[in-house]
Parts: structure tokens; C-alpha cells; sequence
């Protein structure tokens, strides 16, 4: 199983770092609160819609100089993974506002909404937590879980369908994405917690863009795995098909979207790791422990996935797998424009009556749901552009 062996090369890397980690202190979320509290109600006293440029600036360096930068994001993430989510979606609601220039009410009843979700975000730091084994083992465990199965998923679905369909010995692309992303995780990782930082870098912008990248690739692939379904119904690719269907333009997508999936999702984990290493001292064995029962769960999800895939009908699986991307594509899409949103790097038009929906990317703003919902139109303009190409020839 190369795939998987690659995939310990970053459990491994990521059981390093812990050990030597970068971040060199807990997070003082009640102070962060209170900093960001502070100059937000400074910010709204002093807006005016018609020089609305200091306050928009002013909300930016809170979330990228403060929030971020203080820790607190990757620390709630730890603590309250929907708290933190629904923050970002504020800090973005409040940040495009005031880029907008919208009426001095408008702009601070979306600053008080923000502020309740931070003074509750504060009171989970006012709290004793136990700093034992068992919690430790557990935050460690779910970190890695919820970050891995997306990229397992991604990688174990194509490499699936190159096995179904004739192209096993083409798999070596999945590796080389694999190989290609897990040291790019581990020094983006770190990278982020120091130099990058120093530079202003933010990390919702790195993620936002990587998520982005990765919804096209794998709306390409699904795309394309859904135009081959009639093919393998009746298991008649024979040598030279195969060669055209997976061509150097089709095997560098693959190879690609394995590659996006397995950074964005490594990437991230290697910070949420410093985190919970800085929060919890003298608790390496236990994070320890928790990485390695979390691989051992990735690892029987990677060979459910292999087992049902070669007992699935060819045309169920291929769809199915389509779908998966194509469902992934859209995820990754929603929460791409989240972060870019509350870097302020993205408009933010506020769409009360819309649900937040974090693990569907889904968020209460005009542009993220335009966004997913063109993606779900891409399909029928992609199958209309297909059948007007082939009645033309």
C-alpha cells in the first residue's frame, strides 16, 4: 500500500514537530478578546460612511494581526471547531460591510453580532480544562480524523478508478502528488507559524486560495470520471482506449488534485498540531498516541474504500466516485471564499435567511452561495457544451 506509506511520511513529520514545537506558549483568549472588543468599539465609534477606508482597515488588522496572529483561530479550531467557523464567517460580514460603506446602524448591529460570538468564544478560556492524558489523546485523535479523511477520500477514490479502469500502473502520479505535497504541508506548517507571519502573510488567504485550486482540479476530474461511465459499462477499454483516456493531460490532473488535497488538509493539520502542543505541555505522549490511533482508523477507512470499489457495478462506481469529487469540489469552494471573506479579501454581501454550514462550506453571504450554486450549474452547461461539440461533427 504506497499510498498509505506516504501517507505516514506525514503522520511521521507531523510526530516530529510536536515534539519541538514552534508556537511557545497557550493562547490568552480572554486577552485577545478583550483587545479585539476594544478597538472594534473604538472602530465603530469613529466610522463614517463616506471615509470608510480606516475602519475596513482597522477590522482586517484585528482579524490578521489579532485573531489570527495572537493564535486564537487555530486555538478555538481545538476548542469549538463551529464557534471558530461562524467568527470567521462575522469577521467577514463585518470587514465587507465596512468596505461597502453601508449606514453607521447597518455596520454596528454586525459588529455587536461579532462581538457576542467573541465574548462567548471568551468564556471557554475562563474555564480550568483538565490537561490530562485522555483529552489530550482525544483532541489529537479528532485533529488528525478530521483532517485526513478528505484527503483519504480524494486519493483513495483516484486511486480507485485508475485500478478499475485499467491504469494500475499509473498510480505512480497519485504517489508523485502525494510525495510532492506532504513535504510542501509540513515546511508550509511551519513556515506559517513563523516567517510567513513575519512577512503578513495570512493563513486564511493560503488556505482560501489553496481550497479554491483544489475545488477547479477536482471539478475537472469529476467531470471528466462521469464522461467515461458509458465506457466502463461494458468493460470494453481495451489497451489503446485506456492510453487516450488517460493521457499526460488527464494523469497531471489526477496527480494534482491529489496533491491539493493532501497540502491543504496536511498543511493545516501541522498548525492545528503546534497548537494543541503549545496549549498542552508536557503532553507529547498523548498527542502522540492520538496521531497514531487516527492513522490506524485512516487506514481501515483507505481499505473499506479499495475493497468496495472493486465489488461496485462499473457504472455505479464511476458515478459514484464522480459525485464524491464533484461534492467535494463544492465543499472546498464554499469554504475557500469563507476564509478569503474573513481575510478580507472577498466581499462579504450578508444573506440573513442562509444557514452556516461549515463542513458544506456553506455560509449566510451572496457571494459564497453564488458561488456554489454556479458550480452546481456547471454540470448541465458542461453536458449542453458536450452534445453541441459532438452534433457538430
Amino acid at each position: 500500500m504506497p499510498l498509505f506509506r506516504l501517507f505516514n511520511l506525514l503522520i511521521l513529520g507531523l510526530t516530529l514537530l510536536v515534539t519541538t514545537p514552534l508556537v511557545s506558549a497557550a493562547t490568552d483568549g480572554a486577552a485577545v478578546v478583550a483587545e479585539i472588543t476594544r478597538r472594534g468599539d473604538s472602530a465603530i465609534d469613529s466610522y463614517e460612511p463616506n471615509n470608510r477606508l480606516p475602519t475596513a482597515t482597522e477590522f482586517s488588522s484585528l482579524y490578521f494581526e489579532v485573531f489570527e496572529g495572537a493564535g486564537m483561530e487555530l486555538d478555538l479550531g481545538l476548542k469549538s471547531p463551529g464557534l471558530k467557523s461562524e467568527l470567521e464567517v462575522q469577521f467577514g460580514i463585518v470587514n465587507g460591510k465596512a468596505m461597502r460603506g453601508v449606514p453607521v446602524d447597518d455596520l454596528k448591529a454586525s459588529w455587536l453580532d461579532l462581538r457576542g460570538k467573541l465574548q462567548e468564544a471568551g468564556t471557554l478560556y475562563g474555564k480550568e480544562e483538565a490537561d490530562g492524558f485522555l483529552p489530550v489523546f482525544i483532541k489529537s485523535l479528532l485533529i488528525l480524523l478530521r483532517e485526513g479523511v478528505e484527503a483519504m477520500l480524494v486519493v483513495g477514490a483516484l486511486a480507485a478508478y485508475l485500478r478499475r479502469a485499467g491504469g494500475g500502473d499509473r498510480i505512480w502520479v497519485l504517489y508523485a502528488g502525494v510525495g510532492i505535497a506532504i513535504p510542501l504541508s509540513l515546511l508550509t506548517g511551519w513556515a506559517l507559524t513563523g516567517a510567513l507571519q513575519a512577512a503578513g502573510t495570512s493563513r486564511a488567504v493560503v488556505e482560501g486560495i489553496t481550497m479554491l485550486l483544489a475545488a477547479a482540479v477536482l471539478f475537472y476530474v469529476s467531470f471528466w470520471l462521469f464522461s467515461k461511465r458509458e465506457a466502463q459499462r461494458w468493460q470494453a477499454w481495451i489497451a489503446g482506449q485506456i492510453d487516450s483516456a488517460l493521457s499526460q493531460g488527464s494523469l497531471l490532473a489526477l496527480g494534482g488534485a491529489a496533491c491539493l488535497a493532501v497540502y491543504r488538509e496536511g498543511a493545516e493539520t501541522v498548525l492545528f498540531y503546534h497548537a494543541l502542543a503549545a496549549g498542552s505541555s508536557g503532553s507529547g505522549g498523548a498527542i502522540a498516541a492520538g496521531i497514531g490511533a487516527a492513522s490506524t482508523i485512516l487506514l481501515f477507512i483507505y481499505l473499506a474504500l479499495r475493497h468496495l470499489s472493486l465489488r461496485l457495478p462499473f457504472q455505479l462506481f464511476f458515478v459514484g466516485t464522480a459525485v464524491l469529487l464533484y461534492g467535494l469540489a463544492i465543499v472546498f469552494m464554499g469554504q475557500g471564499i469563507i476564509e478569503l471573506q474573513a481575510a478580507g479579501h472577498f466581499g462579504s454581501r450578508h444573506l440573513p435567511w442562509v444557514p452556516l454550514v461549515p463542513w458544506l462550506g456553506i455560509s449566510p453571504s451572496l457571494q459564497g452561495i453564488a458561488a456554489q450554486g454556479g458550480m452546481l450549474l456547471l454540470p448541465a452547461a458542461a453536458w449542453a457544451w458536450q452534445q453541441r461539440r459532438g452534433s457538430m461533427r
